[in-house]
């Protein structure tokens, strides 16, 4: 199962005690991936679809605990597609009034087929009401990216004003929650993953919390690690790119004017860096004698360096 799936198998897990917190969560669950059907006789229905197993589970879970209505549950098969939907259906009149009623659904459809816009901010005024409402909106028509490869969380909208009202609710919570249109659709989203951290800890998915956390330390210490040996290795690059400049302009100096003319300072780190090329400043410094420091030894291969540069132009050298 994805990341993604294991999130909404534990959140369809997780129970609200309190029966507002109840009707937030489905509330959500239904203004995202819920209909309400009114017949030619004025009748209620309710109607939830889903592709996600453990959402049905929760949908149907839901209408029992908090309304002890006994919804109905299908399944579809999609063999060309090889995939399976639910629907879970409320289809007794009076039952469906009672289950939009409490969701204060009930006044914004007055006729035919359609789809729910927006829920009433009734519904979402405490903050454990919002919390439950932004773990059904997930349930419902939420995703995440798998935190080895990206940080990512969406949630799905069909309409403008539902992706703001999630917007909203999200940015109660601190959340700097974007939307972006796609195709249709309006897609509520978070990329930072301390945010989506965040987000976890407040639909209460704490076993992914934990999950994410780990793979967040593991690719934290991968990525220090990556900026130290990257770091070293440009240092390593450096260091030799600097030996091999050095042990040029003494041979140069060698072939040219001959060491034996160079000051004894000059004559002794020259011939120390001829017979060890590889080593460090410190190194060479310590074969001298009397030994010298990295910065005096540096000072000395400069001046090597300055008097090359300066023989080269005096003998019509190259650069």
């Amino acid at each position: 199962m994805s990341f993604s799936g294991n999130v909404k198998e534990e959140l369809s897990e997780h129970w609200s005690s309190a029966r507002h917190c109840q009707i937030a969560e489905l509330a959500a669950i239904l203004g995202l991936c819920g209909s309400i059907i009114i017949n030619s006789r004025n009748e209620y229905r309710v109607k939830v679809h889903t592709e996600n197993k453990a959402v049905a589970r929760k949908v149907f879970t839901l209408i029992k605990k908090t309304f002890n209505i006994e919804s109905d549950i299908s399944i579809r098969r999609n063999i060309q597609k090889q995939s399976v939907s639910y629907s879970v259906v409320v289809k007794q009149h009076q039952d469906a009034l009672r289950v939009l009623q409490a969701v204060k659904l009930i006044d914004e459809h007055l006729d035919g087929f359609e789809e729910v816009r927006i829920v009433n901010p009734i519904v979402v005024q405490q903050t454990c009401c919002k919390r439950a409402f932004i773990r059904g909106a997930f349930l419902a028509a939420g995703s995440m990216s798998d935190p080895k490869k990206a940080y990512h969380f969406e949630i799905v909208c069909a309409a403008e004003p539902m992706a703001e009202q999630i917007r909203e609710l999200m940015s109660s919570f601190s959340m700097d929650a974007k939307i972006v249109q796609r195709k249709k659709s309006y897609v509520v989203y978070l990329k930072e993953g301390s945010q989506i951290v965040d987000i976890l800890n407040i639909m209460e998915a704490h076993v992914s919390l934990m999950e994410l956390e780990n793979v967040r330390i593991l690719k934290e210490m991968r990525n220090t690690v990556n900026r130290k040996v990257n770091c070293e290795t440009a240092n390593l690059n450096k260091t030799v790119s600097a030996a091999v400049k050095q042990l040029e302009d003494i041979t140069y100096l060698r072939d040219t004017i001959g060491l034996e003319k160079l000051s004894e300072g000059l004559e002794e780190v020259a011939l120390a860096r001829l017979s060890h090329p590889d080593a460090s400043l410190k190194e060479l410094g310590a074969l001298l004698s009397p030994p010298v420091g990295k910065s005096g030894v540096n000072h000395r291969l400069r001046k090597l360096g300055d008097l090359a540069e300066k023989v080269r132009k005096e003998q019509g050298g190259v650069l």
